[in-house]
């Protein structure tokens, strides 16, 4: 007796996998989302069948099973029936190259995610032996602390507003941190500084109060807070490359849920903490495709992949050794030392 070609609709978990052996297509029809693992699993699942995968446009799928899979608009229902009749009466030969197709392409995205999971894992840091920081530290004459600021003496905030969108961030001094900082920053034997991506006011209102240096904008604004804000920026850093990146962040801002971007005075930085981490990743590369071919072919920019970010500023601007170089410079001015630092504690994501 021949079976007639099944379809599946929604499934419990516990049925999915059994079903995505048995079924001819599988009809995936989502408006949005992040990164659709129904369509990789059902795909693996058809070694031997050889089933078809009708795959939405707007699914984060689409990017990396598009070559092998049907991709229709779920708003076209004429479209999307049609792809059900041609999915169903699609030759077997056709049926063998798409799974081929569909299969390699999910098997690199596995081998490129578990690289970069092992690349990550390699590059985490020891932990800070701390009691030996601690003896060091009072044994020294001369200290320097170099401090991050978002996430390292920032309070949690909460990103997300009621309706899942990214509200606007404001970076606030965790409270605890308050008094301590304070002490460090009236030892004379010690001098502080807090180094960050954030734009001057932000250092501002956080910092104001206090008696350290601080380096906006990755080091291109500085100050002793007494004093006034100078500029490190070289004299010919060209900007005109901003508008044209800024109109790139907006599409994958728009096209990758609760991811945002900042624009600031050296560069601008998107980022997707808050997004689905696979699809956010995929984004990203597809981001750095369309930059590299567009808009910043010609320009003089440094492109910065961060954990979850993607960060384009100006050839010169860089948070660490030139910066530190300029900031070292101005404190042994100002300060007038004599005797060498005896002691340096970097702390954050420099």
């Amino acid at each position: 007796m021949n079976e007639r070609p099944r379809l599946v609709g929604s499934l419990h978990l516990k049925r999915f996998f059994f079903t995505s052996v048995c079924v001819d297509v599988a009809l995936v029809t989502s408006l949005r989302d992040g990164m659709n693992l129904v369509s990789y699993e059902f795909v693996a699942c058809q070694a031997s069948k050889k089933g078809v995968l009708i795959l939405s446009e707007f699914a984060g799928a689409a990017q990396s099973l598009g070559a092998g899979a049907i991709l229709v608009n779920p708003w076209n229902i004429t479209d999307v029936a049609a792809s059900i009749k041609y999915a169903l009466d699609m030759p077997a030969d056709e049926r063998e190259k798409r799974h081929q197709q569909s299969s390699i392409t999910s098997s690199s995205e596995l081998n490129v995610t578990i690289v970069e999971a092992q690349l990550r894992t390699r590059q985490v840091p020891p932990l800070l032996p701390t009691n030996v920081a601690v003896d060091r530290y009072l044994k020294s004459n001369n200290r320097l602390l170099i401090l991050g600021f978002n996430s390292t003496l920032t309070e949690p905030v909460n990103a997300l507003g009621r309706n899942g969108k990214i509200k606007e961030l404001e970076f606030k001094l965790h409270p605890d941190i308050k008094e301590p900082l304070k002490k460090l920053c009236d030892d004379p034997k010690t001098t502080i500084v807090v180094l960050s991506g954030c734009d001057r006011t932000v250092l501002d209102d956080n910092f104001g109060e206090y008696n350290m240096w601080l380096a906006a904008e990755n080091g291109m604004f500085l100050r002793l807070t007494k004093g006034k804000w100078m500029t490190t920026m070289p004299e010919n850093l060209r900007m005109d490359w901003v508008d044209s990146v800024k109109h790139v962040f907006e599409y994958f801002t728009e096209r990758t849920p609760r991811s945002h971007f900042e624009v600031r005075e050296t560069s601008l930085v998107w980022n997707y903490k808050y997004a689905d981490i696979e699809f956010g990743r995929l984004q990203a590369r597809d981001m750095l495709q369309h930059l590299w071919t567009g808009p910043i072919s010609n320009a003089s920019v440094d492109v910065i992949q961060g954990g979850r970010s993607v960060e384009v500023r100006a050839v010169g601007v860089t948070k660490v050794a030139g910066t530190i170089d300029r900031i070292l410079g101005e404190i042994v001015h100002y300060k007038g030392m004599k005797s060498p630092i005896d002691y340096a504690c970097v702390l954050g994501t420099l």
